[in-house]
Parts: structure tokens; C-alpha cells; sequence
């Protein structure tokens, strides 16, 4: 019943900004931490970046800490990231996660960054 759906990814130039969002169902979305990761092409899932259930709280991989930042709305069961100074190395299937007694994770969106 958990669901996690990504989206705001696509193609932007080096140094262009993103959004993307993620849309919580099935659960107390308020009750949760949130976290996103990514997997670029031939390499493994890595973490990106963490935020509390009231967003009091968050946490970023030190690739992306200073140009990354993660936000929530709780009354829109929604979590963000918001991406500036995008680099080539960004580019990565972005992914929502939620541990709600289990670990919950949605279908991606990719974030291309080239010329």
C-alpha cells in the first residue's frame, strides 16, 4: 500500500538547477523520515540525502552537500530536492526511500546533466 512516486527529472546543462519531487501514499507521511538516492551507469545506489518527519532535521552525501538541498510537505505528503550548480557526475536515476517497517522505494527519474 506504501507508494513513492518521483518525478521533475530531465536534461539540463552543466551548472542549471532541478526539482524533483516525491509523492507519498499509504502511510503517515508525517511520521517518516525521507531520503532520496542515486544510481548512475555502471555504478551502485548511493545516498543523497535525508530529512526528518518534520523536517527539522537533514542530512546530505558530501558530493552534493552546499548544492543540494532536501524539504518536505507535510500537509502535501510530498518530499523535494532541490538540485543547483548540477555537474556532469549528477547524472544518476534519483530515487525516494521510506523506511515504514520496511524499506519502500519508488521507480526513479532520471537527471541527466550535459551540454
Amino acid at each position: 500500500q506504501v507508494q513513492l512516486v518521483e518525478s521533475g527529472g530531465g536534461l539540463v546543462q552543466p551548472g542549471g538547477s532541478l526539482r524533483l519531487s516525491c509523492a507519498a501514499s499509504g502511510f503517515t507521511f508525517s511520521h517518516y523520515a525521507m531520503r532520496w538516492y542515486r544510481q548512475a551507469p555502471g555504478l551502485e545506489r548511493e545516498f543523497v540525502a535525508s530529512i526528518s518527519p518534520t523536517g527539522g532535521s537533514t542530512n546530505y552525501a558530501d558530493s552534493v552537500k552546499g548544492r543540494f538541498t532536501i524539504s518536505r510537505d507535510n500537509a502535501k505528503n510530498t518530499v523535494y530536492l532541490q538540485m543547483n550548480n548540477l555537474k556532469p557526475e549528477d547524472t544518476a536515476v534519483y530515487y525516494c526511500n521510506a523506511w515504514v517497517r520496511d524499506d519502500y522505494w519508488g521507480q526513479g527519474t532520471q537527471v541527466t546533466v550535459s551540454s
